[in-house]
């Protein structure tokens, strides 16, 4: 399946369900419609304390893309706003950024149960 994860910064969330869903074998990408600079230090650490892939993992912006690419394209719950992209699902995740290392731990398994149940249904 060939996933989309949006958000504003695509530096947490949006990150964290790229590399989960693509280590679960999907095809998963993530895009922000302001991107940050950087992913957080924070995520790619709780990402890797679970084996989870995160070379390549880099801020991009939603621009360019097209949605028709994609089978289900998911927000990860910041409010984000993109008039010409079909949003599947709003997953409503709390944006971890600024958080405690426990906070993101929860995020990421918290990504990982909302993937998990995608694929069952």
């Amino acid at each position: 399946m060939r996933m989309l994860f949006i958000c504003v910064g695509n530096s947490c969330r949006s990150q964290m369900a790229e590399s989960i869903a693509n280590s679960l074998g999907h095809e998963a990408f993530s895009a922000g419609t302001e991107p940050s600079t950087e992913v957080s230090k924070n995520a790619i650490s709780v990402l890797q304390e679970k084996g989870y892939p995160t070379l390549g993992l880099t801020p991009k912006s939603i621009d360019g893309l097209f949605p028709g690419d994609f089978d289900l394209i998911i927000s990860m719950g910041c409010g984000v706003s993109c008039p010409n992209v079909p949003i599947d699902h709003d997953w409503g995740l709390d944006d971890p950024v600024g958080g405690s290392i426990e906070i993101f731990r929860q995020t990421r398994d918290e990504i990982l149960e909302l993937i998990q149940a995608i694929e069952l249904d």
